[in-house]
C-alpha cells in the first residue's frame, strides 16, 4: 500500500510540474468521475507491475500491453489520457480532488488486516 501512495504522490507532483501555460481542452474530455475510475485502475496496474518487477516476473512489453488493455477498457487511447492529464493538472484543486477520491477508493478496497 505504501508503494501505491508513493506512486500517486509522484504522479501528482510530475503532473503539476508541467508547463503552466493554458492547455486547450482535450478532443475527448473525460469527466472527473471517469478520471477517478481510470486513475484508480492505473494505480492498481502500477502496483501489479511493481510487484511483478520486484519478483523478476516482468516480461518485455508487459507494461505497454497492460496500459493498452486498460485504455481499451475505457474506450480511450494513451493520447486521450495524456491530454486529459495535462488538462486536469492545470487546476491543482481539481486534480487534488481526483487524487483524493482515488486514494479513498484504494483505501476502502484494500483488504483489512487483522490484529492477530
Amino acid at each position: 500500500m505504501k508503494q501505491v501512495v508513493i506512486a500517486i504522490v509522484l504522479l501528482f507532483l510530475l503532473a503539476t510540474c508541467e508547463n503552466k501555460s493554458k492547455t486547450v481542452m482535450p478532443s475527448h474530455l473525460l469527466t472527473e468521475q471517469e478520471m477517478i475510475a481510470i486513475m484508480y485502475d492505473v494505480q492498481i496496474l502500477e502496483a501489479d507491475m511493481n510487484y511483478r518487477k520486484s519478483n523478476g516476473k516482468m516480461i518485455g512489453d508487459m507494461p505497454r500491453e497492460y496500459y493498452q488493455q486498460l485504455f481499451e477498457h475505457y474506450g480511450i487511447n494513451d493520447s486521450i489520457f495524456n491530454q486529459n492529464m495535462r488538462y486536469y493538472t492545470q487546476d491543482p484543486a481539481i486534480m487534488e480532488r481526483i487524487m483524493d477520491s482515488v486514494m479513498e477508493r484504494l483505501i476502502s478496497s484494500a483488504p483489512q488486516q487483522s490484529d492477530h
